[in-house]
This record gives C-alpha cells, structure tokens and sequence, in this order.
C-alpha cells in the first residue's frame, strides 16, 4: 500500500475512539502487548516519561518533551489525538514520523492486525514504540490517550509517572464520580517509580497516596511544592516567577502556551523537572528557559488558546468538558473586545448541558458540529442552547460558521472556536 492507502486502511479497518467513541475502546493490554511482541518489544529498548490526568496532559507531555530536546535528548514525543496530519501523534525532536515507517510497520504487522483486530489507538502506540526504539531515543514523553490503568500506553515503566489532575470526563468509560477516575488515572502509577500530582483535590488526593503507598513510588503534589507569583500575560508570553518555598528558582519565566490554564501545567512540569534532575538527567536552567518559551516551535503543539488571525481577534481552544470549558470563559472574560462570537460544537458523548451552562450568554453562536459520526448535530446543540439562553444560527460545517462569523464580526470583536478538540482541527 502507498502512505494514503495505509492511513486509509487503519482508519477504516480498525476501531477509532475520535471517530465512534466508546465501542472502540479495548478494555485490557493483551492487543497492545502483543503487537508489541510481534515487533520485538520495543517499549523495553528506550525511557520513557508517563503523562496521564483529564485536562493538561497535552500541553504538560510537549512542554516536557521541548525542555528535554532543547537540554540535549533525542525526544520522542507520543501524544493524541492528532489535529491535522495522523503523523503529529509520533515526533521525534519536534519531527513527525516519516510516510514511510507508518508504512513499512503496518505492512509487517498487517497478519496480527488481521487476527487481532486491534483498536486503531492499540496500532499507534506499537507503532509510536517501535519508531522510537528503531530511531534510538534518548527518552519519549507516552501520552495516556484515556484514562490510564487499562490504556494502552501503560504497558511502559517510566522513569516518572505524572498524572496532571482529575475532573468529570469520560464518565460512561471510567466512572461518574472524580475518586473512580482518579482510581483508573493512577493506574500508572508503577512500583518504586516516582510519580508528579499536578493538582490537589479533596475527593482524589487519598487515592494517589494510597496507590503510590502500595507501590513505594515517591510522590509529592505540584501544588505543595511550588508557588507562582505575579503571573501576566500578552499575545506572545504568559510571564511567571517559580518559587519553591521563599527561593525564586525560576526568575521571569516565558511561556509561549498564553492560556491561563497553563500556569498550573506550568507548575506540574517543573516540577517534574526537578524530580528528573533529582533522578540524575542534565537539564539546565537555560534549557528550561528555552523550551518553554518556544514550545509551540520545538514540538508543533496547536490548538491551545491559539491566536489564528487579528482584527477581528480570532481564537481556537481545544477545552472540551466542564473543567476545560471553565478555563476557557476565564480567558474570554480576560481578553478585551467588543462583541463576542462564539463558534460552538460538542459530541453526544460528553456533558453537553454541563458545558453549556458555563458559556456566556452575551454573544452571537454559530451552532455547528465536527465531520465524524461523534458529532452532535448542530442542529440539537442549539436546541439545548436556548434552554441555557445561548441564541445563534446553525451552521453544517465549520469553514462555514467561521466564514459567517467573519463577515459579521468588526475588526475589534472576538471570535472564539471550540467545545471539541475536532472543531479546533476543522478550523486549523
């Protein structure tokens, strides 16, 4: 097969989470571990840093994996889903997986995948494995792509386990109470490795001190450790002092993420990093700076209050459940404008009342929904809409709405993309 018939046959063949949701998810490691056998196991040839939570571990994984290239590390950089092209999912130092290994590795594994049946997600990580083992990196930064214990990411021992915080996501897979997911989050949790907590919460806190109790795996709270001060921000930064304690250990900080949200990933990824200086890898102050500073550059991380065009203030975000949408309306609420438009769209599957009853009621919707059977028509989200006083038009496609926004906006209004990752990908 050529590279387009390869992705074609892995798209319509095997199970797609993104695409069907939840009848794609494969509930154990017995796919992922075998596939993984039948490629020699690569997962055990290279080091690797485990990113799991419900909301930040995108960002956290590609600031991490920005701080280790820029302090010298052949990186890899394992994250879902993609936006664009499926080749952002695997990265080596920022550099995605060439056509031809996405080719080459299914064309070999095709007789296991036929007698599998594997999900689509199980696929990709033998795959992101065995890139990375093949090309012989220094470390890889493994995104869990849903929830932890039974993903299938989590056939891997870290050098560091971090799980970046828990909120209401995914409640008919992994629980529909915070102490159930957190229960599945810490699932990769591993025996005497050391795990990073982003975020304290009263309902979640025991289960991590219980299993890293029951692990012997070193454990400390983001939170507990360090303090931020005078965070603010402009189109291009969002500028920060790190305290641990009364010690400045991070002077004038620059983040290129502007997302408000980003000062508690912030928080969870230098402290992670101490952890790994702790545990013997050279990262100096100076790559810190570095990485964090151009992140969106080293790695090609998008979609995170990303600014897409000016006049009219054009903005998309990738925030999809409550926790994620709560930031997102602070941010809105602190970017100046004059009239707002709000480009919406969900799936079925998440708590779309919930999320609604968050947004603004003073702004102009353009109701519409994602490509994928997933999707939530638009037609039904603005239904539920004006039970919440959100009022707009309906739109059957994204290109769409914007254009519809676009022409209706002034030059000093605001326009915001989101409610579903797969929005933010139509509109980029």
């Amino acid at each position: 097969m050529t590279y387009l018939q390869t992705i074609d046959y892995l798209y319509s063949k095997l199970p797609m989470f993104t695409r069907i949701g939840a009848v794609a998810y494969k509930k154990d490691l017995h796919n992922t571990l075998a596939l993984c056998e039948q490629s020699g196991n690569p997962h055990h040839q290279f080091k690797t840093i485990h990113v799991g939570g419900t909301n930040g571990k995108g960002s956290t994984s590609h600031m991490l994996a920005a701080i280790f290239q820029k302090a010298g590390y052949k990186t890899g950089l394992y994250t879902s889903p993609h936006l664009k092209d499926f080749r952002e999912r695997i990265r080596i130092n920022g550099e995605m997986i060439n056509e031809e290994f996405v080719t080459d590795f299914v064309a070999t594994q095709q007789a296991t995948i036929e007698s599998l049946n594997p999900s689509f997600f199980e696929v990709t990580v033998a795959m992101a494995f065995s890139y990375f083992a093949k090309e012989r990196v220094d470390i890889a930064i493994i995104e869990v792509g849903l929830g932890g214990r039974l993903d299938s990411t989590n056939v891997i021992t870290p050098e560091l386990s971090v799980i970046t915080n828990i909120s209401l996501d995914h409640t008919n897979l992994l629980g529909d109470n915070l102490k159930a997911i957190a229960g599945e989050k810490a699932g990769i949790i591993k025996p005497s490795i050391p795990v990073v907590i982003g975020e304290r919460h009263p309902e979640t806190d025991e289960v991590f001190i219980q299993k890293a109790r029951e692990t012997a795996s070193p454990l400390v709270f983001a939170e507990d450790d360090l303090h931020l001060s005078d965070p603010k921000k402009d189109h291009q930064y969002l500028m920060t002092t790190v305290k641990k304690g009364n010690e400045v250990i991070f002077p004038d900080l620059q983040l290129d993420l502007t997302g408000t949200y980003q000062l508690k990933n912030l928080k969870t990824v230098i402290t992670a990093v101490l952890k790994l200086k702790a545990l013997g890898y050279a990262i100096s102050d100076e790559a810190v700076y570095a990485a964090l500073k151009n992140v969106k550059d080293i790695t090609g991380l998008q979609g995170r209050w990303q600014i897409l065009s000016e006049a009219p203030l054009t903005i998309c975000d990738t925030g999809h459940n409550i926790a994620g949408i709560n930031e997102v309306v602070k941010n809105i609420e602190n970017t100046p404008y004059n009239k707002l438009h709000i480009i919406f769209g969900v799936l079925k599957d998440k708590d779309v009342n919930g999320v609604l009853a968050l947004l603004p009621p003073k702004a102009t919707y353009y109701f519409t929904q994602p490509q994928l059977e997933r999707a939530l028509p638009g037609v039904i989200l603005a239904e539920q809409a004006a039970a919440h006083r959100l009022y707009g038009q309906v739109y059957d496609h994204v290109a769409v709405a914007l254009k519809a926004a676009r022409a209706n906006a002034a030059p000093n209004d605001l326009i915001f993309i989101g409610g579903s990752t797969f929005v933010v990908a139509e509109v980029i």
